[in-house]
């Protein structure tokens, strides 16, 4: 019998990853990331914060999210988040208290997660400098 499995990433507390994640399924950050992220579902928890260009279908900010994110589907922010830079999402929500300060732009329906030459492109962007710290 063939299980339906979600994959499950998490980023606890105090750690930090400088770098490239590429992640399948759904990544919880409660610790610190920076560099760049490619991944399906987000969940920037309270106490995390993601420092970065990132491409993803959705994304739910509850701590604090800085840099460039590209959503297919969905950004949420939570009345805990933060997300300040450049946001295109399809779908855009902010609960009461939550902080918006960026620019925002409207993806449409079908937009396509980036291939392997964008991934290596945004990839050279940060390592180049372009990242927002």
């Amino acid at each position: 019998m063939k299980r339906d499995k979600k994959n499950l990433s998490i980023i606890d507390k105090e750690l930090l990853v400088d770098g490239t994640i590429s992640s399948k399924g759904t990544l919880v950050i409660k610790g610190t990331v920076t560099g760049t992220l490619v991944g399906d579902t987000v969940v920037i928890a309270e106490e995390g914060s993601l420092i970065a260009q990132a491409k993803v279908s959705s994304i739910t900010i509850g701590g604090r999210f800085e840099g460039d994110v590209t959503a297919s589907n969905e950004l949420i922010i939570l009345s805990t988040g933060n997300c300040s830079g450049t946001v295109a999402c399809k779908d855009l929500t902010v609960e009461s208290g939550g902080r918006l300060n960026a620019k925002v732009s409207y993806v449409q329906s079908g937009s396509k997660l980036p291939n392997k030459t964008t991934q290596r492109l945004l990839t050279k962007q940060v390592k180049n400098g372009l990242n927002h710290k």
